[in-house]
């Protein structure tokens, strides 16, 4: 069995196992069941065109507003209309407009002259797109991250706490086993957001909310890549961790520096998305990169060189962070008497595959 057969077979044997766990199912499906929720519900939520009653002489603006007209003979039967709850809001001589606890807007806005209205900016993005799309990306990258770099982990722990590791580096490689490790993490965790990507494009779609579909295509596009270079990078770091201890009692004393690495950028994008210079810098620092730039697409600030170079930088990054976990992990797998330091593992890597 060659190397790739092996990565296959193990890749193959974790994926598996994870579509069989419930726990991975039912987090899946509260993923889904949030996103949908939140592109679809709003608009249901806000609920259809206010029910007014009027005399006929004054329907004729509420009707071309799209408002549902009741006609009553006079005002005092337009009242007792909304005091009975059979519609909304009522109009009476004034004009005024009568309703219970409420004021209908869209009632008033319909009985209103507006103003001519000229953008000086109309290519401007929407402020609460302008707040979400950044929060999305980052947390959508922190929390899948951070899931399945912890499973990782774990996976790694078990065998090592169950003495099945020596079996298993008996049979395969042992950059095999990792790798094969990552490529299950990696597209568990890629399916997951595909799967959450879909059901939001739909939501929107039917939530009426397609207008910013256009504008989040490149965005989207890129943070695909963007997210599965960030996540082997980050992947690498967490299979490493779980290779230095032999229980997983003692995954958080190894895993504080992998989460601060995760968490700070998530904060960092968050909080400072409005600061062209800090967000420029992100978007080229390795574990900030997979939420920053594609954020800078969405807005259009970034040219269409950058995301090229700053994925290449990404790369090679993720690439020395693989190089140096691989090695960790190699030299700390077989040792199960307790934690493991990074020197010591570093400097005496069992020489098993």
């Amino acid at each position: 069995m060659n190397a790739v057969q092996a990565t296959r077979l193990v890749a193959a044997r974790e994926i598996r196992v994870k579509l069989r766990d419930k726990t991975f199912l039912f987090s899946t499906l509260f993923f889904l069941i949030i996103t949908a929720a939140a592109t679809v519900l709003p608009p249901l939520l806000s609920g259809g065109p206010s029910t007014v009653a009027v005399t006929e002489q004054s329907a004729a603006p509420l009707r071309a507003a799209g408002l549902e007209v009741r006609t009553v003979p006079d005002d005092d039967a337009a009242e007792q209309a909304v005091r009975d709850g059979d519609v909304d809001a009522a109009v009476v001589s004034g004009p005024a407009v009568l309703a219970m606890d409420e004021a209908p807007d869209d009632v008033v806005a319909a009985l209103s002259t507006r103003p001519q209205v000229r953008l000086l900016d109309p290519d401007a993005l929407n402020p609460v797109a302008a707040f979400l799309v950044p929060f999305v990306f980052a947390f959508i990258f922190f929390i899948t991250s951070q899931i399945f770099g912890v499973q990782i982990a774990q996976s790694v722990i078990e065998e090592k706490q169950t003495r099945i590791v020596e079996i298993l580096v008996a049979a395969v490689p042992v950059r095999a086993l990792l790798a094969g490790k990552m490529v299950a993490g990696t597209v568990l965790a890629l399916g997951q957001i595909v799967l959450v990507a879909l059901v939001a494009v739909a939501g929107m779609v039917f939530g009426d909310g397609g207008g910013l579909l256009p504008l989040l295509g490149p965005a989207i596009g890129w943070f695909v890549p963007f997210f599965v270079v960030g996540f082997v990078l980050v992947a690498a770091m967490w299979a490493a961790a779980g290779a230095l201890v032999s229980r997983q009692e003692e995954i958080a004393g190894v895993s504080t520096p992998v989460q601060m690495a995760v968490m700070l950028p998530f904060f960092a994008v968050i909080f400072l998305n409005d600061n062209a210079t800090a967000m420029r810098i992100l978007s080229y620092l390795p574990l900030s990169a997979p939420t920053a730039m594609p954020l800078r697409l969405f807005t259009g600030d970034a040219a269409a060189w950058e995301p090229v170079v700053a994925l290449v930088l990404l790369l090679v990054t993720a690439l020395a962070f693989l190089f140096a976990g691989a090695r960790v992990y190699q030299g700390a797998l077989l040792r199960t008497n307790g934690r493991t330091s990074i020197r010591t593992a570093w400097r005496t890597r069992e020489s098993v595959g």
